[in-house]
């Protein structure tokens, strides 16, 4: 059983998924920076805020003993767009991947085909020939 895990495990396949996963995780770093340093910025100017810090009051809070207002709840909607967003940009950036990879498959010209032998009529007339001699 270990030895089939071990077939497994260094399929050519299992080796692709992994190594796009980490970059897949990388990705998604440099998309949340983007997003987070330079798009929420630009939208945030429309709105005149930061786009994360976009947020609705749902409930109130009360006065604590500390002096500090507690039990507010809010809807936190600036970090779902910015969310949205940085789908948004995975799904078109591994869209461009896979058209770009379809295209390069487009490309390469099929093997060309084996010169057809003699049909089977040709043969027997041949062999036909070969005979009256």
């Amino acid at each position: 059983m270990l030895k089939e895990f071990k077939d497994f495990a260094m399929k050519g396949n299992l080796v692709d998924i992994a190594v796009g996963f980490v970059m897949g995780a990388a990705f998604k770093e440099v998309v949340t920076a983007f997003t987070g340093g330079i798009v929420s910025p630009l939208i945030g100017l429309i709105f005149d805020s930061d786009l994360k810090a976009l947020k609705y009051k749902l409930k109130d809070g009360i006065l604590n003993d500390a002096g500090e207002i507690a039990g507010e709840v809010y809807l936190e909607y600036g970090v779902f767009l910015t969310n949205i967003i940085d789908f948004i940009i995975v799904a078109f950036v591994m869209f461009l991947i896979v058209k770009a990879v379809n295209n390069m498959k487009k490309k390469e010209e099929p093997a060309p085909e084996e010169p057809a032998g003699p049909s089977e009529i040709d043969l027997l007339k041949e062999i036909r020939d070969a005979l009256k001699k």
